[in-house]
Order: structure tokens, then C-alpha cells, then sequence
């Protein structure tokens, strides 16, 4: 895929990542756990979504920026590899450890730990668009051949 698509693809996923931080807020806002159903359902898309993009992120788009022969670029996505790279790790961790059993017995405990993550997530995604991607785009862009004229004919 070009990367360009992985950008637009990316920056969505960044929004819906943000919309879906929006409701995991309003849960742990809240006095009590809301309904477990609820609470999983957004929690799944939440995971869900965050897998697939950090996955594309640290497996495509950072070696692809790494490796473009750009200097800035390589210095940048290496910056951010190196400062955020643990956060995949982070998020399981969290995760795999707030089971439904736990967040009913210590809900003061996630509501905490889930600002945390969701803080840590936050500035990732704030970083990327104000820093990183910006960059990359502009670099892409400049040398992405021009777009195919509709009805023109080439012999």
C-alpha cells in the first residue's frame, strides 16, 4: 500500500482511537464500573483498534520512514521508536492484568491506571500528528508522481 493510504488509514484509526478514549474516560469518571457488557465492548474495540495500528506503525510505516534515505525523517521515526516503542508492551500488560473480576474488585485501581494509559496513548497520538506525520507526508508527497489525467489517452 502507498504510503500516503497508510497515512490516511492511520489517521483515522488515530481518531477512532480518540473517540473510543472519550468513552473509556466517561467510564472511569464514574463511581461505580459500568455495565460489564458495556465496559467490554469498548474496551475489545478499544484493543482492537490500537493493536492493528501500532502493529502497522512498528512494523511498516516506522521502517519504511527509517529506511526512505531521508535523514530528518530517519532521525525522527527513530526518536519516536525509541521513546514510545514500549508502549504496545504497556497497553497488554494493562489489559491482560484488568480482567472483569479485577475491575468489579478494584475499580478505583483501573479508573487509575486506565488514565494513565490512556494519558501515555494520548500523547503518542498528539506526537504523531503534530510531529511526526506531517513530515512523512510532505516528504511522500513531493515525490509521488502526479496523478493520471481522466480520459487521456497514452499511445
Amino acid at each position: 500500500m502507498p504510503l500516503t493510504q497508510e497515512m490516511r488509514r492511520l489517521r483515522a484509526e488515530h481518531a477512532a482511537l480518540v473517540t473510543l478514549s472519550g468513552f473509556m474516560i466517561e467510564f472511569v469518571a464514574a463511581r461505580r464500573p459500568p455495565r460489564p457488557t458495556e465496559l467490554a465492548a469498548v474496551r475489545g474495540m478499544f484493543r482492537d483498534t490500537l493493536v492493528r495500528h501500532l502493529k502497522c506503525e512498528d512494523w511498516a510505516l516506522y521502517p519504511r520512514l527509517q529506511t526512505k534515505g531521508e535523514p530528518v525523517l530517519a532521525e525522527l521515526a527513530a526518536r519516536f521508536v525509541d521513546e514510545m516503542g514500549h508502549i504496545a508492551e504497556a497497553f497488554e500488560a494493562y489489559d491482560s492484568y484488568w480482567t472483569q473480576l479485577r475491575v468489579e474488585a478494584d475499580w478505583p485501581g483501573f479508573c487509575a491506571e486506565t488514565r494513565a494509559i490512556l494519558t501515555a496513548l494520548g500523547d503518542r497520538i498528539a506526537r504523531e500528528e503534530s510531529e511526526l506525520y506531517p513530515v512523512a507526508e510532505t516528504l511522500f508527497k513531493a515525490e509521488a508522481p502526479p496523478p493520471r489525467e481522466r480520459g487521456r489517452r497514452t499511445a
